[in-house]
């Protein structure tokens, strides 16, 4: 395989609903099926993923609203489970997702309360050991520059990665708050961030131009997690693995691409496709 490469693992959401018929926030199975937890994790580190995503995406304050868990909880319990199953054979990375709503004033978050509940869900995870940070999946960089800003905090490599919404000839990518690769090369320029990139929302062939223009706006490593086509209800995709293994390994050609990866409808199976169509290249 192209040394220049790090293999990511895939999804952590959808390739946890495959496993089980109790479609729950997928946060609840660090307490309430870990076994399912730590197969994952096994399955995506023999598959060839160097970095694994501990189950924290979501793991905040008001996602947890009207339950009888806690952050601390969940999260100190999500990183247990890392490196159980790891146990030294991977990286592993806190995984930090987006709040649920929008900063004011789109939204009823203010940037007070956000900066609290990252600062309780990064704090919580760094108790747990993780190799680095990796908050993905933002739309909206106001955000993400707060939760940058609570990562910065602990000693530890920032990834930070984004999702968008579509892509245009005239004006380019945008995330569904409006903001171009320029606005998050910019906004993310003071936090010192080991990597940035794409993941979500969009497959490989799509998110290609996107990760282009990143190239071309920044020298940091790049991130490159697109999305296994349409997953469907039951956590699988409707897209074939190896297809999305062709399309996915076009990002290695790419100028500073570093991550490679899958999201949403990615499972550990596409991460081998993915890691030989890459080993032939």
């Amino acid at each position: 395989m192209n040394r220049n490469i790090t293999m990511l693992d895939g999804a952590v959401g959808t390739s946890l609903w495959e496993k089980t018929s109790n479609k729950v926030p997928v946060w609840r199975y660090n307490i309430e099926d870990p076994d399912i937890v730590r197969q994952l994790h096994d399955e995506y580190v023999e598959a060839g993923a160097e970095i694994i995503l501990a189950n924290t995406f979501s793991a905040n304050r008001p996602s947890m609203h009207g339950t009888d868990y806690t952050v601390d909880q969940i999260v100190s319990r999500a990183m247990e489970l890392a490196h159980e199953s790891i146990d030294g054979r991977a990286k592993i990375a806190l995984a930090v997702g987006p709040l649920t709503g929008l900063l004011k004033p789109f939204g009823d978050i203010s940037r007070e309360d956000a900066y609290d509940y990252f600062d309780e869900q990064i704090g919580a995870g760094v108790k747990g050991r993780p190799d680095l940070i990796f908050i993905q999946t933002f739309m909206d960089v106001e955000m993400m520059k707060i939760a940058a800003a609570v990562a910065r905090k602990h000693d530890l490599p920032l990834f930070c990665s984004m999702s968008f919404a579509k892509s245009s000839p005239k004006k380019g990518p945008r995330t569904m708050m409006g903001n171009s690769v320029a606005d998050i090369v910019r906004g993310l320029s003071e936090f010192d961030v080991e990597a940035m990139g794409i993941n979500c929302s969009m497959g490989p062939e799509t998110a290609l131009p996107v990760i282009r223009e990143f190239s071309k706006q920044t020298d940091k490593p790049l991130i490159f997690k697109p999305n296994a086509g349409k997953p469907t209800l039951e956590g699988g995709s409707q897209f074939d693995y190896n297809i999305f293994a062709s399309e996915t390994a076009r990002a290695a050609e790419v100028e500073g691409v570093k991550y490679i990866g899958g999201c949403c409808g990615s499972n550990a199976r596409y991460i081998a496709a993915l890691k030989a169509k890459l080993n032939k290249e």
